[in-house]
């Protein structure tokens, strides 16, 4: 039996997490103050979506589906056993990520439909290259992971399609966001637990969380349903009453999972934060969908929160422990995910006038990217550089 080749080309190159997290990280930090421009007037677009639907689809389908990459690139090899996507084919998806980018933003002059086969690309594209490496390793029990995935690449085309039939994507920007929202719980209600248990085994604990089990098929089972009944007739009972459901099932499978210990352990305290936000923008959709409550605040917990915080902390954890770092995250880091949850605050306060002439507002946008100028700060040249750091039996501090 022949032994694979050995990869010798560029480090940044080397691995999936590497080029698509430093971009997911560098877009973080760009797209927001770009999006405020547009909003404040200062900047014209000139893309076929209009400006808010830009700002949606560019968080969901751009910066999302590039953490996605990034993830999906680096955990199927670990779950088959097989090689990574590495070298030129890492390279060819790194391009038509950009090339949609480039595309959406309105620097190629197409029609929304070219615009949209340009874009849809790359999810498409991916959810083949992860079927054929889940199925060539024959781990079937992963192949749930590309139901939404490939869902994903189906809502982007169909984002682009309401917007040129009806002017705007109301349903198209819900399809995405609940796709991202259904890949935490899923995704993270793995990992989540795993990663939870290995470091409470460590320290000695004794109450460890629950495995995945009924419960957590279960949760599963009701929020799959009740994001679709949201996404379709967001401001009905129905909705509230099976998002409200979906939303105090994922409230309890969190419990089960002993996140209260992680306390003195930032980065696995962050996930369990981040996933905390899934289930809050569930019991806050189901309040606005009986006119209780804005129907914005809901998305933007999910969007900064659960989404973004989420995020995050994978790419946290990812690049460190595969540059052969501590998983501690230090106190650049802690600072970077505690702007971000005061980011999704400044939000919802975002008509409260601050000093200075600044809105809540504002201050979310500023926050946001200071803290993804953290993350950049941190990240980038861990995931550019191909020298991993030597972890020292009685290392306590990353920073």
């Amino acid at each position: 039996m022949s032994r694979p080749t050995p990869y010798t080309g560029p480090a940044f190159l080397s691995y999936g997490f590497r080029p698509f997290f430093m971009v997911a990280c560098l877009f973080g930090l760009v797209a927001i103050p770009f999006w405020m421009l547009i909003w404040q007037g200062e900047l014209t677009l000139n893309s076929v979506l209009a400006p808010v639907d830009w700002h949606s689809h560019e968080m969901i389908f751009g910066y999302g589906a590039a953490v996605i990459a990034g993830f999906l690139f680096t955990a199927v090899p670990n779950w088959t056993g097989g090689m990574p996507t590495r070298g030129r084919p890492l390279l060819l998806m790194l391009v038509l990520w950009l090339c949609g980018r480039f595309a959406v933003f309105g620097v190629l002059p197409l029609p929304w439909w070219g615009v949209a086969l340009i874009d849809s690309a790359f999810l498409i594209v991916l959810a083949i290259l992860i079927a054929r490496e889940i199925i060539a390793g024959r781990n079937w029990r992963n192949l749930m992971v590309l139901i939404p995935v490939s869902l994903l690449s189906l809502a982007n085309l169909f984002f682009f399609a309401e917007t040129a039939w009806t002017g705007e994507a109301a349903v198209g920007r819900r399809l995405g966001l609940a796709l991202l929202i259904f890949l935490v719980l899923l995704i993270g209600g793995r990992i989540l637990p795993s990663f939870t248990r290995n470091w409470l085994n460590k320290a000695g604990h004794s109450r460890l969380p629950a495995p995945f089990g009924g419960f957590d098929k279960l949760s599963l089972l009701v929020s799959a349903p009740a994001l679709v009944i949201w996404v379709i007739w967001p401001q009905t009972p129905v909705a509230a009453a099976f998002i409200l459901m979906a939303g105090l099932l994922q409230f309890i499978r969190l419990g089960r999972w002993c996140g209260f210990a992680t306390r003195h352990n930032p980065i696995l305290a962050m996930l369990h934060i981040a996933f905390f936000f899934a289930p809050l923008g569930m019991i806050v959709n189901a309040a606005a969908a009986m006119g209780l409550l804005s129907a914005d605040l809901g998305l933007h917990i999910w969007g900064i929160g659960a989404i973004g915080g989420m995020t995050v902390a994978v790419m946290m954890r990812a690049t460190m422990g595969h540059t052969g770092r501590a998983l501690v995250s230090g106190p650049v880091l802690n600072l970077a995910f505690a702007g971000l949850v005061l980011a999704l605050i400044g939000r919802l306060w975002r008509y409260v006038e601050l000093p200075a002439g600044l809105t809540g507002l504002d201050l979310a946008a500023l926050l946001w990217t200071a803290s993804f100028a953290l993350l950049c700060w941190r990240l980038v040249p861990w995931l550019a550089s191909g020298r991993a750091a030597r972890k020292k039996a009685n290392q306590v501090k990353a920073d």
